[in-house]
């Protein structure tokens, strides 16, 4: 699965970059200087279309280029909208994030790339994914600090690694903000969300989550997380950090399923 992460601390809800022990991955080029040596002997090639990759990373210009970015969206749940504003479902129905962002669409080939991320522990595209993210959220108003969605311990036993995690991590470190990384933690472990219908998500989800830090939360806090379809998961999580003194909740996800 490659080589460990070094661990930097273990104290539970400190607000410092730390790796958790369970994600693995091979030094990247968003969050790593290991892999720079070696792109001479190793050429980076684009994980789209197999051509060499550009300005060094595992994606060429016109595949970066060809990505479905995100347009016009609802603010408060990155929906894509023939125009910015607020969709009439947040209209009716308020949300306890002030705000959600997208990177993608959930389109071609985000449908390819996330899955080998979230499933079969593909991190090349967790670091180019990263990278992406980091184009598009480094120009919005900067949290204190960066929060990944927790998976179950049972689930993360299994998987062996936090896809969340595997994102927020370098984009934290890119952004230069701190990692959130064990103050949320899942207290359920739920049926997959992908096998539920949207009001069956929400039940699933009760009380999903709690704050485990016993040290005082900041004021605006962003969740981090791979896809959004419903935002069940991401609201449930808001919920929980609001609920624990969290003044502004806001989410950044790789990819919105329209």
């Amino acid at each position: 699965m490659g080589v460990p992460r070094q661990t930097y601390g273990d104290e539970a809800g400190s607000l410092e970059c730390m790796a958790g022990t369970v994600n693995q991955s091979l030094p990247g080029k968003v969050d790593g200087r290991l892999a720079a040596p070696l792109s001479w002997l190793f050429p980076l090639c684009c994980l789209v279309c197999g051509e060499r990759g550009a300005r060094g990373r595992d994606l060429c210009d016109a595949c970066h280029t060809a990505l479905p970015w995100q347009g016009p969206a609802c603010r408060h749940c990155a929906l894509p909208l023939p125009q910015a504003g607020i969709c009439g479902h947040c209209l009716q129905h308020p949300s306890p994030l002030e705000e959600v962002h997208a990177a993608f669409d959930y389109a071609f080939p985000l449908d390819r790339l996330l899955p080998r991320l979230k499933f079969h522990g593909d991190f090349a595209v967790g670091r180019v994914l990263a990278h992406c993210m980091v184009e598009r959220q480094s120009t919005l108003p900067r949290p204190d600090a960066v929060v990944p969605v927790p998976l179950h311990r049972a689930r993360l036993r299994q998987r062996g690694y936090d896809q969340a995690l595997e994102l927020a991590r370098p984009l934290a470190h890119a952004l230069r903000l701190p990692l959130l990384h064990n103050g949320l933690q899942r207290t359920k472990a739920t049926t997959a969300q992908s096998r539920l219908d949207a009001e069956t998500r929400q039940h699933n989800l009760h009380r999903a989550f709690r704050v485990t830090t016993h040290a005082e939360l900041p004021a605006h806090l962003v969740l981090v997380d791979d896809v959004m379809t419903t935002g069940a998961t991401l609201r449930a999580a808001a919920a929980a950090l609001r609920q624990a003194g969290v003044q502004r909740v806001t989410a950044w996800v790789c990819a919105r399923v329209a």
